[in-house]
């Protein structure tokens, strides 16, 4: 299928009062050719592939200029790397797992975050324009390895036993109602809590590029004869959502870092 931005290509004549229908967007909006390969031999490169592995270099270009050269009285570009950093360390990981058991997870979540937030960001960005966690299968690997991350964590802090009444809740004190409690637990903590953690953050990056969609592809359809007032309307509705979606590309990215400081702090914790 088509990449997303030849929808606004799309029948570029067509305006609502040529008496064509509206060329709205859909699942199609997320589909790509690919740009190396053949996706019926499973041997592929396309867009959303190459925005995460461009996002990759960017962030590590980024921190690798702001530090190859640390000072005492930092620069600009050192200042602001520090402080991204900082956020996360101390506004997610000490908040969440303390300072002594939080220390070294932050690298991992410092990395996760902008990572995620990277991804995000992608959707607002001229020429890319769109958000790669909008396709499942990026958050879907992201929260697997938060899984693994949590799951190695809580049977190396409990043993076999221990890991297992961690993530079952065990709780003598529950009684007969302990078994119920038992098997709604390791339902909840091992299939639905990774499946909740890469849903949340797919489905807030594909309801906003769809929305984005949406209204910018009205704005040419509208724009056409006293539909132009329309199409005015349609475009200052652009302008807010692209607003409103850099709030929600940063909030995400935060509020998967910090599920996933909360299954680690999880972990961690000692159950009788």
């Amino acid at each position: 299928m088509s990449d997303p931005t030849q929808v606004l290509a799309f029948e570029t004549d067509c305006h609502i009062f040529d008496g064509c229908g509206f060329p709205g967007p859909g699942l199609h909006s997320f589909l790509f050719e690919p740009l190396w390969g053949d996706p019926e031999g499973n041997a592929y490169f396309n867009k959303p592939m190459l925005l995460a592995l461009l996002g990759s270099l960017v962030i590590v270009g980024f921190f690798w200029a702001a530090f190859r050269k640390p000072k005492v009285v930092p620069g600009k570009l050192q200042m602001v790397a520090e402080a991204g950093y900082d956020f996360v360390r101390r506004g997610i990981v000490y908040e969440t797992l303390g300072k002594k058991e939080g220390e070294k997870y932050v690298p991992f979540m410092v990395a996760l975050f902008f990572f995620v937030w990277m991804l995000n960001l992608w959707s607002i960005i001229p020429v890319a324009q769109f958000p790669v966690t909008s396709i499942i299968a990026y958050p879907a690997i992201l929260a697997a390895i938060v899984y693994l991350t949590w799951m190695s964590v809580t049977f190396k802090r409990h043993g076999l036993v221990g890991g297992f009444k961690n993530i079952t809740g065990y709780d003598k004190s529950l009684g007969a109602i302990l078994p119920m409690v038992m098997v709604i637990e390791f339902f909840s903590n091992v299939i639905v809590r990774p499946f909740t953690h890469a849903v949340r953050l797919f489905a807030n990056m594909f309801a906003g590029h769809t929305l984005l969609l949406l209204f910018t592809i009205a704005s040419w359809y509208l724009l056409n004869g006293i539909g132009i007032a329309y199409a005015g309307v349609s475009f200052v509705m652009v302008i807010v959502m692209t607003a409103f979606e850099l709030f929600i590309q940063a909030v995400q990215a935060y509020v998967f870092v910090l599920l996933a400081c909360s299954f680690i702090q999880g972990a961690l914790a000692e159950h009788h």
